[in-house]
């Protein structure tokens, strides 16, 4: 299948073309605003499938939308008029067709001529008006506020927002892609009247976004993961870590040292606790305390320790050996007292894992030898 994509080097074009190639798309023809039309015509010949993404959204004079918009639209139609070819497309229009401005006009005029391409050739053409994009490889200032929120968060650039209550509708951009490429394999998008749309969308208000974001970029300093269970929270988070800079993918914990060791926390979760690790000197014990409430659960990954226990109130203890070389998750329950112990020749490593986060005006841990 030979497939030709305008804009290819757009947003929407790097990812559906690094998409397109995972599911092994090889024979992929580009057109980008260097090219000419002499070039697209050549490379129209024998094309199975056109998404039209090429388009003008940022242009220093108005006049250059309906260059980039409506005018490329017209020229692609009448090459494949002039090859009497009846090749189906899928074309990148926006919300902002039904509006009353030049992007809108120019977007929504090459979306008439793509109509009438399909009545009078009798070829499939898909329109789907999007509404805000996110993703990776998204144009801070010029794709999506979330672009532009994500990359000031990462570069220390203090936000500016105008109205905090201002609604967004977002898709994002696997899930766009997603979609083109079931409607190019099957022909049966979704939906809204004449036009096409992503099923999956999401709604928050600017105030909203610029939280989770900044929630998402605090989790440095606080450790305190937010919470990803919703799908779009994952998108967004993903999207907030593509803007790092790559000299900034890494970030120091703070190490408590004394004559044991040292311990780190790792990872906060208000839904799931957290995640600390520390290394244990040999003859070293650690712990020799209980919780009412709090549990953990224990994983020794290098050197050989005993994890004990004591039903408080009790005589009786429980040994637990443990080695990095058989991982083995000790789960604490609440009222035994407990201690983990290093019976090796080198550093032990533990990972430890608390159900919830360490409350200094509620710690629940009350000392007692085991």
């Amino acid at each position: 299948m030979k497939i030709l994509v305008t804009g290819s080097k757009g947003f929407v074009g790097r990812n559906l073309i690094t998409q397109l190639n995972n599911e092994d798309y090889q024979d992929i023809v580009e057109f980008n605003r260097e090219d000419t039309l002499s070039s697209l015509e050549s490379q129209l010949e024998n094309v199975d499938f056109i998404f039209h993404l090429a388009g003008v959204n940022r242009p220093k004079d108005n006049t250059e939308f309906y260059v980039g918009n409506t005018d490329l639209t017209t020229q692609l139609i009448e090459l494949l008029k002039a090859k009497k070819m009846r090749t189906p497309i899928i074309y990148t229009s926006s919300i902002q067709a039904a509006l009353d401005n030049d992007y809108g006009k120019s977007k929504k005029m090459a979306e008439d001529q793509l109509f009438e391409y399909a009545q009078t050739q009798s070829t499939p053409v898909y329109i789907y008006r999007l509404s805000n994009l996110f993703g990776k490889w998204s144009r801070p200032n010029y794709n999506s506020v979330v672009a532009t929120f994500a990359h000031n968060l990462t570069h220390n650039i203090p936000l500016q927002i105008n109205d905090p209550d201002v609604t967004l509708n977002l898709n994002y951009i696997d899930n766009v892609i997603g979609d083109f490429i079931r409607t190019m394999k099957n022909g049966h998008p979704t939906k809204e009247g004449q036009y096409c749309v992503v099923p999956e969308s999401y709604e928050i208000t600017v105030g909203e976004l610029a939280g989770k974001l900044q929630k998402f970029h605090d989790n440095r300093e606080t450790l305190v993961m937010p919470s990803l269970k919703a799908q779009f929270d994952r998108d967004l988070y993903g999207t907030y870590l593509s803007y790092l800079p790559e000299d900034q993918f890494s970030y120091y914990l703070k190490k408590n040292e004394d004559n044991r060791g040292w311990l780190a926390e790792f990872i906060k979760s208000e839904d799931n606790g957290q995640i600390f690790i520390s290394t244990t000197k040999p003859g070293i014990t650690r712990g020799n305390h209980w919780h009412h409430t709090k549990v953990e659960k224990f994983l020794v990954i290098q050197g050989t320790g005993l994890i004990e226990f004591r039903q408080v109130g009790t005589d009786k203890i429980l040994k637990y050996p443990v080695s990095g070389d058989k991982p083995e998750v000790v789960d604490i329950p609440v009222g035994y007292t407990h201690n983990i112990s290093n019976t090796g020749a080198e550093t032990m490593i533990t990972l430890f894992w608390a159900c919830e986060i360490f409350d200094p005006e509620k710690p629940d841990t009350y000392y007692e030898g085991v």
